[in-house]
């Protein structure tokens, strides 16, 4: 069953929320210890709740999608029951640093390679030095990191050095076959992190709302590569310090697995969020020039209502 939701101007593009059908979601695998794998009967009743509950906040969340000054990518995958909300999903955005999600993956496949050892340790130099986020930018030169640390702080810190350092030590031949290996056609990395000079030559790290959805939903399902390295991504996400974005309006003790990106126009943030009555995926790429303090509250509101859909 499709159920098209027609936009209300021209700039919404296309929207829409795409009920799966039952059989096409029976048989999927749930690895996740917090799923609790429903009855048939269970699922219709709950597709019906949440059906409820969309109509009642739908409102909301179109008029917040209209009246953004700028464009948005958004995916929200249920994985209860494979309900999907849909807008502009393959539109390409400049990826900033959601990039950091498949360049985490590509780390733990190098360590399972044997091309990547978690002990190993990097001196931090002068000319590792970049701007924007991160804590590496406070250590001084001379102090040695694991590449363990390093992983854990280009995601949790969102740390550009740190992200820098690893690309360096794998490669961007190696990273971006990674990335096909992952199914991954429209997200590649070009040019390391802050580096303007690249993305003023029109060199730019792309990314889309579906793909990331895809990816986080591999993680989810234990399928990104093999079950090791999709619960050492879901640990590292779920240790996210940025909690401007998704998380803003949640409750306190929800778990959100998440990565956020921030960079000139762009502010993105895409995650697993953890219920009691069910976890979703949720993926918003914005692109816009209102400034990056209204774009993290259009992505906590836009968060909220979800929410509001999925809760108990």
């Amino acid at each position: 069953m499709r159920i098209k939701i027609h936009s209300r101007t021209a700039r919404l593009g296309r929207l829409m929320i795409i009920a799966l059908p039952l059989m096409m979601t029976l048989g999927a695998v749930r690895s996740s210890a917090s799923l609790k794998i429903l009855t048939p009967e269970e699922r219709l009743s709950l597709n019906s709740q949440r059906q409820m509950r969309w109509e009642a906040n739908s409102d909301n969340i179109l008029k917040r999608i209209s009246n953004l000054k700028g464009q948005a990518g958004i995916v929200v995958e249920d994985l209860e029951t494979g309900w999907t909300f849909i807008h502009n999903e393959d539109q390409p955005f400049p990826a900033a640093s959601l990039v950091k999600i498949p360049i985490l993956v590509t780390c733990f496949k190098a360590v399972e390679e044997g091309r990547l050892d978690l002990s190993e340790k990097h001196v931090l130099r002068r000319e590792d030095r970049v701007g924007g986020s991160g804590i590496l930018r406070r250590m001084r030169n001379g102090r040695s990191f694991t590449y363990s640390q390093l992983i854990d702080y280009m995601v949790t810190e969102s740390d550009n050095i740190a992200c820098n350092i690893l690309i360096d030590r794998l490669g961007f031949d190696y990273i971006n076959q990674v990335f096909e290996e992952l199914g991954l056609e429209k997200t590649r990395l070009n040019r390391k992190m802050i580096d303007f000079a690249a993305r003023d030559q029109g060199i730019e790290n792309y990314t889309t709302a579906a793909e990331m959805t895809g990816l986080l939903d591999r993680i989810y399902h234990h399928r990104c590569f093999n079950a090791e390295i999709s619960e050492r991504c879901l640990a590292v996400l779920k240790r996210q310090k940025i909690n401007d974005r998704l998380p803003r309006y949640l409750p306190k003790e929800i778990t959100v697995a998440h990565k956020t990106g921030l960079e000139k126009e762009v502010c993105h943030d895409a995650g697993i969020v953890f219920t009691p009555s069910g976890d979703y995926i949720i993926t918003v790429l914005v692109h816009t020039w209102i400034g990056p303090g209204s774009a993290k509250i259009f992505i906590g509101r836009l968060s909220s209502y979800f929410y509001e859909i999925f809760k108990t």
